[in-house]
């Protein structure tokens, strides 16, 4: 493909990597996966991958693959019962949601926050804004396909 693949280089700081991957729950069902689509391509410390899916990675080079278990503390955290939270059903505007919905809602900042609603009755809402993998131990099978010098542009 490449003159990068030729010369061998290393996953470390500053490395763009492409590669495949599988990412499982602790049960075997697939979350996500690139092998029936394109490659994913990400530069190392750019915030695509949690820090603790890219610790895997550091020194693997193109050819090269591996299947690591991520704990929650070092994927999407451990869920916090203080991130659900109860809100009146009045609050929704329209219809109320129906539970397994993710919503948008503003934060303090005004930004956006996605939550997932947990349960409804008739006077109040549980939102749960947790990750939806928080407190998961998830499976990333990767597959490197090239490792090479990131480029700035």
């Amino acid at each position: 493909m490449s003159d990068s693949q030729t010369v061998g280089y290393r996953i470390d700081d500053g490395m763009e990597v492409t590669l495949h991957f599988t990412l499982k729950l602790e049960d075997g069902t697939e979350l996500d996966s690139t092998r029936d689509k394109s490659p994913a391509t990400f530069q190392v410390g750019d915030g695509n991958l949690p820090p603790g899916f890219e610790h895997h990675l550091q020194g693997m080079s193109a050819g090269q693959s591996g299947t690591f278990e991520i704990s929650p503390e070092h994927g999407f955290g451990q869920h916090n019962p203080q991130n659900v939270q109860l809100m009146s059903r009045d609050q929704f505007e329209a219809e109320v949601p129906e539970e397994g919905v993710v919503m948008s809602f503003s934060d303090v900042s005004g930004g956006e926050l996605p939550g997932v609603i947990k349960s409804v009755d008739d006077n109040q809402v549980e939102v749960d804004f947790n990750h939806p993998l928080a407190g998961r131990t998830l499976t990333f099978d990767v597959e490197i396909l090239d490792v090479k010098p990131a480029t700035t542009h």
